[in-house]
């Protein structure tokens, strides 16, 4: 065998181990993944309480008996934390470990309480605690709002009326069945209506148009301005130079302002007066 020909068959049988090599390591990584971890189950590192030890929910249970019934048709049901003695701890993913709160009878500060600080909901909803960061955001770093006031972590959908029939918990007290909408109109009740016009939108929700963490955009807008209104109301151009909706020019109209605050549909949730929600 000459020696090219050599060359070329050596570099060829390494480049065919290489990959059975590569091969091989990444079928051992997807199969200790699939063996490590219940794809129907979430992994985080619950709060530590100092001299507290997991006891399980079955202890909360004792106390708690209506929310430990419940907790199994939650969102946060699939949570858990490694190891033999820590497995499907439930509660204590959230609240901490519980020995002392129930050697304590319920002692105030024996346990973590999401409602007083939302740092417990930030350990794994990262990506929300950004978003209160940002220029307009529902105060619940401020300690106004709190993430319980729109989420229900024990029963059901974890956002409140989320295509749940199970009865949700009302700030102001009660119990009704809630849509989305619902939730924000505990706080939001002018924008309830009933209205004689009602803007379309609001029978889409109310996160058509707001994100309800935080946004870059005044009152929380997903979209800047006239920008978001023309996600829906658009039309398409035929005249060079104008900008017609619903078959009315509106060039010189967004010049003004935006689409609410150039006063022509400052009632933008709904009116009672006019189709065009001017007021």
């Amino acid at each position: 065998m000459s020696h090219p020909r050599l060359t070329r068959w050596i570099h060829g049988k390494c480049e065919k181990l290489w990959w059975v090599v590569g091969g091989g390591a990444a079928l051992t990584l997807i199969l200790l993944s699939c063996s490590s971890f219940e794809p129907s189950r979430a992994i985080l590192a619950p709060p530590s309480i100092p001299g507290a030890e997991f006891v399980g929910s079955e202890n909360c249970a004792t106390c708690h008996e209506a929310i430990a019934r419940d907790f199994r048709t939650a969102t946060h049901a699939r949570l858990k934390a490694e190891g033999e003695n820590a497995k499907n701890i439930g509660c204590e993913s959230c609240h901490g470990p519980g020995s002392l709160h129930v050697k304590s009878g319920g002692a105030a500060r024996t346990i973590v309480n999401p409602r007083r600080s939302p740092t417990t909901c930030f350990q794994c909803h990262l990506e929300v605690r950004a978003k209160f960061n940002l220029p307009h955001h529902h105060p619940v770093l401020e300690g106004k709002v709190s993430c319980a006031d729109c989420h229900n972590p024990h029963k059901g959908d974890a956002i409140k009326g989320g295509g749940t029939n199970l009865p949700q918990s009302l700030k102001g007290g009660g119990m009704a069945l809630l849509s989305q909408n619902e939730t924000c109109f505990q706080c939001h009740a002018a924008q309830r209506g009933p209205f004689v016009f009602e803007h379309e939108a609001m029978r889409e929700g109310c996160v058509t148009c707001h994100s309800p963490h935080g946004s870059v955009n005044q009152r929380m807008l997903t979209e800047r301005n006239q920008t978001l209104c023309l996600k829906c109301h658009f039309q398409q151009q035929t005249v060079g130079g104008k900008l017609f909706i619903a078959d009315v020019d509106h060039s010189s109209f967004l010049q003004q302002g935006t689409c609410w605050s150039a006063g022509c549909h400052e009632a933008i949730h709904g009116s009672q007066v006019t189709p065009v929600l001017r007021y």
